[in-house]
């Protein structure tokens, strides 16, 4: 069964000037401040991008993913924890984004982990919406 998730922004002012608040309808589970400047200046404590939660919904739906088609071959993780990079050029847009997944799963080696991976980077919902994005990945067991 198909489901469909809820979230919001409300935007005033300018592009440069202006602020906005992100609201997560579905889950009810916050409101979050983005500006321009939290995409194109250091990362700020109290503000997000849209990068940001892509990056968010990159690496989990990464980690479910992977989890799944590791389950699924007899070699179910013990632990998976993925950092998604989302680089943001101005003029540009998003230029990239690279995975790094490290492991631990037991019975499996360095290159059937990393062959895993990158299967899953391939069939990972979120990377098929992102398809117009060059996506790379690391990959190690720990």
């Amino acid at each position: 069964m198909a489901t469909t998730r809820q979230a919001h922004t409300v935007w005033e002012g300018s592009l440069l000037e202006g602020k906005g608040v992100v609201t997560l309808d579905s889950s009810g589970i916050g409101e979050y401040p983005v500006t321009w400047a939290a995409r194109t200046e250091p990362a700020e404590s109290g503000r997000t991008s849209p990068e940001e939660l892509i990056a968010a919904a990159h690496s989990s739906c990464f980690n479910m993913a992977f989890s799944h088609a590791l389950a699924g071959a007899g070699n179910p993780p013990a632990r998976l924890e993925t950092k998604a990079e989302v680089t943001f050029q101005p003029g540009e847009g998003i230029t990239g984004i690279h995975l790094t997944v490290e492991g631990q799963v037991p019975g499996l080696d360095e290159a059937a982990f990393v062959k895993a991976a990158e299967d899953a980077k391939a069939n990972c919902p979120v990377s098929q919406a992102l398809t117009g994005t060059t996506i790379t990945l690391s990959a190690s067991l720990v």
